[in-house]
């Protein structure tokens, strides 16, 4: 039997599985980490700690594995939307924290972006607009801002192609990773736009030159990095891509047409398209399979399972010491709470812009809110609406490509452990929710394409992983009342959007 790596880069941690060439799950390890915010809507990460995190899972999960390295035949390494990526120097050495998709800084440059170039250039072009969310603001604020440090700068990587090199020695962009860049991509060509890097300053030689397909093996591990992981010298090493594309892939999603939502610390609601979709406010990137031809359609969440590992980290310490003394997960007690409760949570909405928001609303000074307190409201109830306020999100993000919805919705990532939360994205999207069995998230699918790029898999053989569980249909009641919520979560957005805007004013002249 031959086995597989698929390495996941994510927002707060790093997880390895070893799967063998059937499909099956032989060892897996995570390892957690932090994201620095310094300063409000700023959120950086040491690229070191990528690299660390990665290597220690991987060993972790080889070890534990048991199995003769030779009969590991590939690792496929997926990453987090890494927004600027990561600036390195002459010798490769990172000359500051990478500034990843969360951040929003960058408002005064996407305010020139729109000025100078606007946003119609920018949407023939790159399909895509002018936000703080996109790398392309991030490499101009870091350029406006940090001179000294933008004069060192050689190259700019996404977090897994970084980690990829460092594994490697090979220098690599995969399709994906280069595209979500924004403004700097072309769409049309699928290659950098000289046209409008030279409008905005940024040379084209800090763009990798060789951009991958992610199922293109990039290079081999290295002598040394084979000994640290427990794995064999040369064994390939293959793209992936972007971590939510991934996850797609691991729901095995290659066709055009079918509807997925990824949930981990941010929100991906996809379509995959071989169609352009213009002027509807959603981020597009080139897909992880047939790269070319294919794009991946998305709006979504600045923060999802993020501000619910916030609530629990801030506002659970009972429940989360009575889970390191052996109970059980904070989040199943807490779930056992709010499942008591009725849908809209007793009259509470929550906003859950805590990081500013991406698509569909595009607003940097959006505002993490509790709407409705009152003397009657307990911690459950704050955390069921917390949990809605992630479905609002969704069914948001859905109406933008509306006509594009199938049946049902596929749904993945950490959110489908949780048999309340699935029924609340049922109740509030209307829609029937469809989930794997197998717990998706990216790295599945990076074990999809290692298969392939190693050649030990063909795209027929993956698709048959996949077995989805059945059918959670909307409860009807609930899908009415929470029709009334979603009006008010919006409603309570336009209303308070100029006071937000004051808010982050406020805020920044006083630093």
């Amino acid at each position: 039997m031959k086995y597989l790596i698929g390495t996941d880069i994510g927002t707060s941690g790093t997880k390895t599985i070893i799967m063998d060439t059937n499909g099956k799950l032989i060892a897996q390890d995570l390892q957690e980490y932090d994201i620095i915010t310094e300063k409000p809507l700023w959120a950086e990460q040491w690229p070191e700690v990528w690299l660390q995190a990665a290597k220690t899972s991987i060993k972790n999960a080889v070890a534990a594995s048991k199995l003769d390295a030779a009969d590991i035949k590939g690792i496929a390494i997926s990453g987090l939307y890494g927004g600027s990526g990561i600036p390195l120097d002459k010798d490769m050495t990172p000359i500051r924290p990478c500034m990843i998709w969360m951040d929003r800084r960058a408002d005064k440059e996407t305010e020139w972006v729109l000025n100078n170039i606007g946003e119609e250039k920018l949407l023939e072009i790159t399909h895509n607009g002018a936000d703080p969310y996109y790398g392309y603001t991030k490499i101009l604020w870091y350029k406006n801002n940090e001179p000294e440090n933008w004069n060192k700068t050689k190259l700019f990587l996404p977090p897994n192609d970084y980690v990829i090199y460092k594994f490697t020695n090979e220098i690599a962009i995969d399709y994906s990773s280069a595209g979500n860049i924004g403004g700097i991509f072309d769409m049309n060509t699928r290659t950098w736009s000289e046209t409008l890097m030279k409008e905005m300053g940024i040379p084209l030689d800090m763009m990798p030159e060789r951009i991958v397909e992610s199922t293109d093996i990039v290079g081999g591990l290295t002598k040394q990095i084979a000994a640290e992981l427990g794995l064999i010298e040369n064994t390939p090493v293959i793209a992936s891509g972007i971590d939510c594309g991934a996850a797609n892939i691991g729901l095995g999603v290659f066709e055009p047409g079918i509807f997925a939502a990824a949930i981990g610390t941010s929100m991906c609601a996809a379509l995959i398209s071989d169609k352009p979709i213009k002027g509807k406010g959603l981020i597009v990137w080139p897909y992880l399979y047939n790269a070319k031809k294919l794009s991946y359609y998305f709006a979504g969440g600045a923060t999802a399972g993020a501000i619910i590992k916030w609530f629990r980290n801030t506002l659970c310490d009972l429940e989360v010491e009575l889970e390191k003394d052996g109970g059980p997960s904070a989040y199943y007690v807490l779930d056992k709470l709010a499942e008591k409760l009725p849908a809209g949570s007793d009259g509470l909405i929550v906003l859950p812009y805590f990081m500013g928001e991406r698509s569909p609303i595009w607003d940097t000074d959006a505002k993490g809110t509790i709407i409705g307190l009152s003397l009657r409201h307990t911690k459950a109830h704050i955390y069921r609406a917390f949990l809605e306020a992630v479905a609002y999100s969704l069914r948001d993000a859905m109406n933008a490509m509306n006509e594009n919805i199938g049946e049902s919705i596929l749904l993945a990532g950490g959110v489908t452990k949780s048999k309340l939360w699935r029924q609340i994205f049922a109740d509030v999207t209307g829609y029937p929710i469809v989930c794997p069995l197998q717990d998706v998230e990216a790295n599945i699918g990076d074990v999809m394409l290692a298969g392939i790029g190693t050649g030990l898999l063909t795209f027929e053989d993956v698709k048959k992983w996949q077995v989805l569980d059945k059918k959670i249909m909307p409860n009807a009641d609930n899908h009415k009342q929470y029709n009334e919520y979603f009006k008010l979560y919006k409603s309570f957005y336009h209303n308070m959007k100029d006071d937000m805007k004051s808010m982050s004013e406020i805020l920044k002249n006083n630093k």
